[in-house]
């Protein structure tokens, strides 16, 4: 067993602030991460809204000067996948795919990832024409029609971008009017490539290995209408963005959730358990943002180390 003073689940923007952090202030600290660095904000194509960033900044670009940050700060790094958690009393238990961890303290940083339309031949069509990543996917999609079925913020800048490549781009959406900041829908409405189909919902995708057609139902009349794709270039492209759901099973049982599984936290972080934190995406908080997930993640590793101090 690995023993450290604080323990880190996830490597996006909240995990490697706190790590950062943590490692400032002199404490052993270990960020866990299953997958890859960054959590969301690694595949998102351009970043304006997180201060001082540089010109042309990317998701990328960002996590790999944070990540570096973190490593000069002394901070460990490990690709395991957590399995278990024993989060009470003063010694914390991770049990890992490929090793188990011990820490004084615990902040779990796990994000969240993308809700599904949830729809017949979803998930069959994932990878083959359905995609809940612009920035992976959007040039596989050269020249072809898409559709972005959202209306929030991430759903109308991700058609934008789609526009880059998609010569038209179709926004579908359940209601007659956009969730989006008005300043993003202000460009969606003026980018000509960019059409919207309101009032619908995706009820099936089909095809034949890649996908072909799709039906959509309209929310206030019931009528149903296939959409297929152009016959010369035989399927077209479906991205969701429709909202996500807390990467939080593991926990359930273990911290206070809300209704949505959301880790409900004070403002210094604290989950309803001594000594576990909770920070970014996976809590309970009104705006998600890579600004905010670093701010959460600053004030668990501060709040973290004050709590170590207090049991030594």
């Amino acid at each position: 067993m690995r023993a450290y003073d604080v323990v880190i689940i996830g490597a996006g923007p909240a995990g490697l602030a706190a790590g950062l952090y943590a490692g400032r202030a002199r404490l052993n600290t270990l960020i866990v991460e299953r997958e890859k660095d960054g959590g969301q904000i690694v595949i998102t194509n351009e970043i304006e809204n997180y201060p001082g960033c540089v010109e042309e900044e990317t998701g990328p670009s960002l996590i790999e000067r944070m990540v570096k940050q973190t490593r000069d700060f002394g901070v460990e790094k490990v690709l395991d996948t957590i399995v278990d958690v024993s989060l009470d009393g003063d010694i914390k238990i991770l049990k890992g795919q490929h090793d188990t961890y011990s820490a004084k303290a615990v902040i779990i940083a796990a994000g969240a990832h993308p809700v599904p339309i949830g729809c017949k031949g979803e998930r069959e069509f994932s990878g083959k024409g359905v995609s809940y990543c612009a920035t992976c996917d959007a040039a596989f999609f050269e020249d072809f029609e898409v559709y972005v079925v959202g209306g929030g913020d991430s759903a109308v800048e991700e058609a934008l971008y789609l526009t880059k490549f998609a010569r038209k781009v179709t926004i579908i959406h359940r209601r007659d009017e956009l969730r989006a900041a008005k300043s993003i829908q202000e460009k969606a409405f003026a980018n000509d490539k960019i059409a919207f189909l309101w009032d619908c919902v995706v009820e099936e995708i089909s095809g034949d290995g890649l996908v072909e057609s799709m039906t959509v139902k309209n929310t206030k009349t019931g009528q149903t209408t296939e959409i297929r794709a152009d016959e010369e270039d035989g399927t077209f492209g479906i991205f969701v963005f429709i909202g996500f759901q807390p990467n939080s099973a593991l926990f359930k049982g273990k911290v206070a959730m809300n209704e949505r599984g959301y880790i409900v936290t004070d403002p210094d972080m604290k989950t309803n358990i001594p000594g576990v934190f909770a920070a970014g995406d996976i809590r309970e908080k009104s705006l998600r943002q890579v600004v905010t997930a670093a701010a959460d993640g600053a004030i668990a590793a501060v709040q973290a180390g004050k709590y170590i101090e207090a049991q030594e």
